[in-house]
């Protein structure tokens, strides 16, 4: 008789759900309920808890679209959230245990899309390893973007030119609560003009994503005679700091406003300890923006997305 258990999330497991993520191997802020829920009334949630006897060993973030279930969908990287001491047997056990829940629920397909390695507390190797035990494959791999700070620092040295020539020219760069002036100013009209798409948050859902999460989530500005020229969003996590958004207008695009931020917030995260800087992923062939985060000192690293069919 299986010794394993499995759920779907309740508004009751609140808590456990929580508790179990801030001190899971490879569990983010992204994880917390109060984060998953801000857009709730777009995904229908299919989170589940997996308890080996009564003790919570992982939990799967998830939302369930027509018969497939989806790493949620409204996350930038998911899978199974594990307790930080586990053997690859259980994993393994783990995740036959949600195939056959999956498949109790008429389920047909299950999408994983994979946190990138230097989130990981802990290496967390022996999913995917199982994944592909299971016939699962990969359909989608993106390029991810980071600087790891243990290794010397890399910024290509045309960059650092214009960076010195302009810390003199008056630039202010400041942390502030209140988003209205970069996303009205800045992030929405860039975004619009270069890419035709929103920012994927709303103005009044990063305020109330500020306010759930007030240490890890943070705006910095950088202005010029009063003017805001740019602006870098950043969500830190346990030893990681991913720039969420980065914007910069017309003119701070002469001044290389951005640039001078990035670099700023990169020394500053540097001397503060932390372990990587991300900056997020690549697509589409875009080697224009691939180049620009490599002469910022980032290295390559891969996101995976799996498809199993249950």
């Amino acid at each position: 008789m299986s010794t394993y258990t499995i759920k779907k999330y309740q508004k009751e497991d609140y808590s456990l759900w929580n508790d179990f993520i801030d001190n899971s191997k490879n569990g983010t802020f992204l994880f917390n309920r109060d984060f998953m829920e801000y857009h709730s009334d777009r995904f229908v949630d299919f989170s589940l808890l997996v308890f080996n006897n009564s003790t919570l060993i992982a939990v799967f973030p998830a939302n369930i679209k027509n018969e497939a279930v989806y790493s949620h969908q409204g996350l930038t990287y998911g899978g199974i959230i594990l307790k930080k001491s586990i053997g690859g047997e259980k994993v393994r056990n783990i995740l036959s245990e949600i195939i056959k829940f999956l498949d109790s629920y008429k389920v047909r397909n299950l999408f994983v899309k994979t946190i990138p390695i230097f989130y990981n507390k802990k290496p967390t190797n022996e999913f995917t390893f199982f994944l592909l035990e299971h016939r699962g494959k990969i359909y989608r791999r993106d390029l991810n973007l980071a600087i790891d700070y243990s290794l010397p620092s890399s910024i290509h040295k045309s960059k650092l030119k214009h960076y010195e020539k302009r810390k003199d020219i008056g630039f202010e760069i400041q942390e502030v609560n209140d988003f209205s002036g970069f996303w009205n100013s800045v992030l929405i009209p860039r975004l619009k003009e270069k890419h035709n798409v929103k920012p994927v948050h709303t103005l009044q859902e990063i305020h109330l994503l500020k306010k759930k999460f007030p240490e890890s989530i943070k705006q910095f500005v950088i202005s010029l005679d009063k003017e805001v020229l740019a602006g870098i969003t950043i969500f830190k996590s346990e030893g990681v700091v991913k720039s969420q958004y980065g914007a910069v207008t017309d003119k701070g695009e002469q001044y290389r406003a951005l640039d001078f931020l990035f670099i700023s917030l990169i020394d500053k995260y540097r001397k503060e300890g932390y372990r990587f800087f991300d900056m997020g992923t690549v697509t589409e062939n875009n080697f224009g923006l691939l180049k620009q985060k490599e002469e910022l000192g980032c290295e390559i690293y891969t996101q995976d997305f799996y498809e199993l069919v249950v």
